[in-house]
């Protein structure tokens, strides 16, 4: 076992000074379980306990627990946290809390995320307990933590920072569709199959598209990065009106920056339509996956393929843990 870091030579606590600690791109994500019943699963999702707003509410108390961890966690430091954000799911009998807190600083946000998880859970509790005393609060862990010197780390799969492995979402890919009107359905979609058609054809597995509002695109660009799939292509919101928010969004969860992946994809699109100048869409890393948006036009999609095509192979290889390429 390695030597304590928040102990001295002599055994006593101490903050570790990490003052000489690179600043980088520094991401958590924790999850925990509340285990109740299925009655009161169904209250909750229904919105129908008496204490009302109860996702919101749990939502809110552990975005706020996150920003005051280094006052309920003694030798923890003062992080000025980028982003809190924090997600709920249903089993049958439980809801299941996950966090993600980013920074950019040097220092990990592992007890930001803890913490985030453990205070909306406790919430749960206090909504749920007139109906169900005997709710149980458990399974709080780390799931995973990028940047600082150990690159990517992942509970599941403790295999060292981008280590090839066997991992069978080191062929999967999500297609997201930025789109109020087709996800209104008033609208149809034309680019996310063509997409999704496009990685499938290359090896990937990947499910129908998943067609959000442009206002949810970073939701769903956040849960996607989640599953780390080899690839997250985007489709949509990269212009310049004011409800195009997908190069946000995706700027939240990269580690890395890809700025002559996005380049080469406006530098296609210009050939033939001058305006791809006006794109604002980002390509990075975001853990183990490639993140890299497309414009919401078919022709655009079709151009920035045709750029992806020579790039992707090596990138994904690349990100996985491959050697590069010998001349």
């Amino acid at each position: 076992m390695s030597e304590l870091t928040h102990l001295d030579a002599d055994g006593r606590a101490r903050m570790v000074d990490v003052g000489g600690k690179p600043i980088t791109r520094r991401v958590a994500i924790a999850e925990g379980r509340l285990d109740t019943t299925a009655e009161v699963v169904e209250l909750v999702r229904s919105d129908s306990l008496k204490k009302a707003d109860v996702l919101p509410t749990a939502r809110i108390a552990g975005i706020s627990g996150a920003k005051r961890t280094s006052e309920l966690i003694p030798l923890c430091h003062i992080v000025p946290l980028d982003s809190v954000a924090i997600d709920f799911d249903f089993d049958e009998a439980a809801v299941t809390i996950r966090a993600t807190a980013t920074t950019t600083g040097r220092t990990g946000v592992e007890m930001e995320a803890l913490t985030a998880v453990a205070v909306a859970g406790l919430t749960l509790h206090d909504m749920v307990k007139a109906v169900d005393p005997a709710a149980s609060l458990g399974g709080i862990r780390l799931v995973e933590k990028r940047g600082g010197k150990r690159g990517v780390w992942r509970a599941d799969a403790d295999a060292g920072p981008h280590r090839p492995t066997d991992d069978p979402t080191e062929r999967t890919a999500i297609v997201l569709v930025s789109s109020t009107r087709a996800a209104a359905g008033t609208a149809t979609d034309t680019t996310g199959p063509v997409i999704a058609d496009w990685l499938r054809a290359r090896g990937y597995e990947v499910d129908d598209p998943r067609v959000v509002a442009d206002a949810d695109i970073a939701d769903a660009v956040r849960a996607a990065v989640a599953e780390a799939p080899a690839i997250v292509l985007t489709t949509g919101g990269t212009g310049v009106s004011p409800t195009d928010r997908t190069p946000e969004a995706t700027a939240a969860v990269i580690d890395h920056a890809l700025p002559g992946v996005a380049e080469a994809i406006r530098a296609a699109g210009r050939a033939a339509t001058p305006t791809a100048a006006l794109s604002r869409a980002l390509a990075g890393v975001a853990g183990r996956s490639v993140i890299v948006n497309l414009p919401g036009s078919r022709g655009g999609v079709a151009d920035g393929l045709a750029v992806l095509d020579d790039l992707l192979p090596h990138l994904v290889d690349q990100v996985a843990g491959g050697d590069h390429a010998r001349s």
